[in-house]
Order: structure tokens, then C-alpha cells, then sequence
């Protein structure tokens, strides 16, 4: 088992969600469904690719922080 970053945003009324170590995104109607679908999506690419694409698209794991930013 291994665990990827998963960034979540709300768009249009629903969810896209991406993996940020692979570039994998996906998208639901719901934030579960949002996650549900890119967990299964990323399972698929896992599935299919070639052991050189995993290679050349795996990333290091993000990192995620807030920053403080003053505005006029």
C-alpha cells in the first residue's frame, strides 16, 4: 500500500480532485466521489503503465502549508 497527496477543490457546483506525486486528476459530485474517483483512477494508471512512465511521472511527495499574504 502506498499514499499519494490528494488536493481537492470545489468547481462548476462540483469536485475536481488531483494527485499531485503523478499528475492524475478526477472529478465527482461529491468530495467522497471526488477521492473515490481519483483513487480509482491513479489504481488505473498503476495498472497499465509501463514501469519507465511511473518512473518519469513520480514526483516527491507535496508538501502543503498556508501562507499569510497582506492585501490592499
Amino acid at each position: 500500500m502506498k499514499t499519494f497527496s490528494a488536493v481537492i477543490t470545489e468547481e462548476d457546483g462540483g469536485y475536481v480532485s488531483l494527485c499531485t506525486e503523478l499528475d492524475i486528476a478526477s472529478q465527482g459530485d461529491s468530495i467522497e466521489e471526488a477521492i473515490a474517483n481519483l483513487k480509482e483512477a491513479v489504481e488505473g494508471f498503476f495498472e497499465t503503465a509501463s514501469p519507465e512512465e511511473i518512473r518519469q511521472r513520480l514526483k516527491k511527495p507535496s508538501l502543503f502549508t498556508h501562507i499569510e499574504i497582506a492585501c490592499a
